[in-house]
Formats: C-alpha cells, structure tokens, sequence
C-alpha cells in the first residue's frame, strides 16, 4: 500500500519514523576507478575545461545549458567566477584519472534537505569524457553520495526536446515523470521540461546495476561493454518515456 489512512478514514502518506534531514552535501572529492571528482576550482580546473569544451567545434554541448558557447576563455571564466562557485548549485569538476585533466562538470542543485530531495545537473561532459566509462562513474559518485547522506529523492531534469540527456537518464536508471509544459524560458526560448527521478528503495538494486556495469571484467581487451548499464537499469525504471 502506497498510502496509510488517517483516523477519519482518508488516505495520508506513509509516516516516515525515524527519518532525519540529511545535511547539504560537502564540498569534498569523490574518487572512482576512472575519474574523481572535485570541487571546482576556477585556478586549477578553467583552463582545462575550456580547452576540452573547445574540442566540440560546432557548440552543441551548449544547446540545451542555459550558459555557453563562449567566445574566449576570458568570458568562461568569467561565467565560471560568477556562477559556478556557490553551494547550489554545487559544481564538481570531472577530472580524467588517466591524464589528470579537467574534462568535464557536473553538479547539485535545489538542494533541499527538508524534503530530503536533491537533483544532478549543469552535466557538460567534453568529448574526453562523452560516451565513456568515466562519465558514467562520475553519475554514479553524484548518485552515491546523495543517497549515502541521506537523500531520499534523486531528481534529473531536461528540455523535452534533448533526446540525449532523455536517454541518458533512463540508462542510468531514473524513471520517467511527465513534462511540465511552458516550464522556464532559457536562451530567449519556451522550454518543456521532462523529469525524472531516483529514489532511496530504488537505490540499492540500482548500485548494484552501477558496480556490475563498471567492473573491469565487464569490458574486454579493447574496452567494449560485455553487460549494457541500460539492460541492468531496465528492471528498475517505473516508467520509461
């Protein structure tokens, strides 16, 4: 039963004993086995961001951000100084454990412990870092740590119109929530806004997927997958769109 009933018969949400407020999340790295992550850092982590953002010649990893393309480094940076450096959202910087380079951010944001409910967003993976096992680890550190401090509900959200980033969701194993239509105006545009979510009873079968997909002996000499993270994930999703 997803409800209990109160004493004048009407259905109420489930009582949640014992729960606690989990804290804001700490600006501390998270290490994996193919990238760590940690807190951004404007001195150490622009320059190298930028110049593996510059590797996307067309500007399409800036289509769906509500920041970017940037013309120079100067006005990265000064975005980053402006934007970038508060406690929500919380930026991390995704650094390439094979070459020590900034490839990548990714961050928190609506941090709200009194719902115990947080969302993963401002994902800007260069072409270092697309499509790669480090990328998926990456997500899967955000994820670990929400739920690890006591989050309840992990939240995703894009313009209905990224198929990518929808995609993307669903293999990481978050589950379709509906679109809210006319959500925000970014860019000078009308955007849609598709949700999804993770939550905490969902969580432990989902890490599971995460550790089984990302272990060494799930890719082969050439490091192609044997296991797809989508058809572990794919029992777990309550609805797909």
């Amino acid at each position: 039963m997803a409800h209990a009933v109160n004493h004048l018969g009407q259905p109420i949400g489930l009582p949640l004993n014992g729960w606690t407020p989990p804290p804001a999340p700490p600006r501390e790295p998270m290490a994996g086995r193919c990238c760590r992550l940690e807190p951004l850092d404007v001195e150490r982590h622009a320059a190298d961001l930028f110049a593996a953002y510059s590797l996307d010649g067309g500007g399409g990893i800036w289509t769906y951000l509500p920041c970017g393309p940037f013309e120079n480094f100067a006005a990265y940076r000064a975005w980053l100084v402006a934007e970038a450096l508060g406690n929500d959202p919380l930026f991390f910087t995704t650094i390439d454990r094979a070459t020590d380079k900034a490839v990548g951010v990714i961050s928190y944001l609506r941090i709200a412990p009194a719902s115990g409910s947080i969302e993963v967003g401002h994902v800007n993976f260069s072409p270092f870092l697309s499509r790669t096992p480090a990328a998926t680890e990456a997500q899967y550190l955000m994820m670990k740590r929400a739920f690890e401090l006591g989050y309840r509900r992990y939240e995703w959200k894009c313009d209905s119109l990224n198929a990518p980033s929808r995609a993307a969701a669903q293999r990481l194993g978050f589950s379709f929530e509906g679109v809210f239509r006319q959500a925000i105006v970014y860019k000078e545009r009308s955007r849609d806004t598709a949700w999804y979510s993770v939550i905490d009873s969902e969580w432990p079968a989902l890490e599971r997927a995460f550790v089984t997909w990302l272990d060494l002996e799930n890719f082969d000499a050439e490091g192609r997958q044997r296991k797809r993270l989508s058809d572990l994930t794919r029992p777990i999703l309550k609805q797909i769109g």
